[in-house]
């Protein structure tokens, strides 16, 4: 009987491990955040993605909302956030004829306006000094537009291994 025991248990644990990894679930980095790896197949370049889940759903979706870090080579590629809900058209253009959204962002107790580059209606990319700020916080809130009207994402962002981002993003924290 527990040959069998051990062999459900088994193929169970089998099972959970392949699940985790073909989520690429990735690896704790501190407090809520998630660290995963890659490597460029042409250039053998390191790529890390530091993500971070907010702690609220917004209206008209089912996944909660995301920050996610992009870094190559000991720098950041990308910030951005991804409110995996439908993000309305741009309200703005850049110098450079880019289309932009602008943002209302709260990192602890201090309130700014951001003009984010709205990125196929996918994603807003965010400005560096924003992800300095982001990773040295508690509390970041982000309103922005979306198809029903303005919403708030809610991050808890402390905890993070900032000793890690230095090292792989070659980003320092930041005081708004």
């Amino acid at each position: 009987m527990s040959l069998v025991k051990n062999a459900v248990l088994a193929v169970f644990s089998m099972c959970l491990a392949v699940s985790c990894f073909a989520q690429n679930a990735g690896i704790p980095a501190g407090g809520k955040w998630l660290e995963s790896r890659s490597e460029d197949k042409m250039t053998a370049v390191q790529k890390i993605r530091f993500e971070l889940d907010a702690d609220n759903y917004l209206r008209g979706s089912d996944a909660r909302p995301k920050v996610v870090l992009y870094c190559s080579d000991g720098k950041l590629s990308l910030g951005d956030f991804r409110p995996n809900a439908r993000i309305a058209p741009p309200n703005r253009v850049s110098f450079w004829g880019r289309p932009e959204m602008k943002v209302r962002v709260r990192v602890d107790s201090s309130h700014s306006s951001h003009n984010w580059r709205w990125i196929n209606g996918d994603f807003l990319a965010m400005d560096g000094d924003t992800v300095r700020q982001l990773i040295a916080s508690n509390v970041f809130k982000i309103q922005f537009l979306s198809d029903d009207g303005p919403q708030i994402a809610e991050f808890s962002p402390g905890g993070l291994d900032l000793g890690k981002v230095k090292a792989e993003c070659g980003l320092k924290p930041q005081k708004p």
